[in-house]
């Protein structure tokens, strides 16, 4: 059973990151950054079960919030609406950033360790975001490899017309299912993709990424459509593992919250395997 601490770090615009490292029971092979999604926590679903699994193989891993998620340890709802109307990908960049330099300095365990970054839907795109914006930086950390489930193939989802309300109205209300919140996406998110266009074209940044990368959808996913991940494979200058996992939604066939105890579903046992697998092989 892995050991299991709590953590808070400083984020973007000086807010905490807060989050959970499980450790393995012997000598750690590597580290592995699990980040959520949009509207996603790092206690939401599969997320917890991920982190356990993966110190089941020898990894060192650490599940997170974004500092603008908006999600604090309070489980039952958005305590701080107001920073998840501020979140923007720069945020969650930097906030990724913060949490891989703080396992170089020692800060968090896994200093000197090969580091895997897993992102779910849109915490995939910060991972490719951050992998190649940095890539080739001799002065920051480069992670052994790069996996994404589930993950958009660029920045902007928003339609025409919703940008166009976003820029006039200053924010869009996006509901929670979940807790029945009116939360908001405020302008922020759009501004800084106008204002720098390159920092955001997610598939000439993914072009960078030297290191290896795994990519996993779900043939059955509705909310981001399989295509994406061959998108991103076709932008990626080596070749990537693509798992696409037959029957899997957007969040691999898992409840939330997931049962400690409870048996994953093919699906996401799929999913734990491909990237285990995968992160087993940067770490060797």
């Amino acid at each position: 059973m892995s050991v299991v601490e709590n953590w808070t770090i400083e984020g973007s615009a000086g807010e905490p990151i807060i989050g959970n490292t499980h450790r393995p029971d012997g000598d750690p092979i590597g580290a592995m950054l699990i980040a959520h999604g949009f509207k996603g926590y790092k206690d939401y679903g599969m997320f917890p079960r991920i982190a356990v699994e993966m110190a089941g193989r020898g990894l060192i891993a650490h599940r997170f919030n974004f500092s603008h998620a908006g999600m604090t340890d309070n489980l039952e709802t958005f305590e701080r609406p107001d920073l998840f109307e501020n979140d923007t990908w720069n945020r969650q960049v930097e906030d990724l950033r913060a949490v891989m330099n703080a396992v170089e300095d020692g800060t968090l365990s896994g200093r000197g360790l090969p580091l895997v970054i897993f992102g779910h839907s849109r915490g995939g795109v910060t991972a490719l975001l951050a992998a190649g914006r940095f890539a080739g930086d001799a002065s920051v950390t480069q992670p052994a490899g790069v996996a994404t489930a589930s993950a958009p193939h660029a920045c902007n989802f928003l339609s025409k017309a919703e940008s166009k309300l976003l820029l006039e109205q200053g924010f869009l209300v996006s509901p929670s299912s979940r807790t029945g919140q009116q939360l908001r996406i405020g302008r922020a998110f759009l501004d800084e993709q106008l204002a720098d266009p390159d920092a955001h074209d997610l598939l000439t940044l993914a072009a960078r990424i030297t290191c290896p990368v795994l990519l996993v959808h779900g043939e059955l996913d509705s909310t981001v459509p399989t295509f994406c991940a061959s998108r991103i494979a076709e932008a990626l200058t080596d070749l990537p593992r693509i798992e696409i996992v037959p029957g899997a939604d957007h969040v691999y066939n898992t409840p939330n919250p997931m049962p400690p105890d409870a048996e994953p579903s093919p699906q996401l046992r799929e999913l734990l395997t491909a990237l285990g697998d995968f992160a087993q092989d940067c770490c060797a």
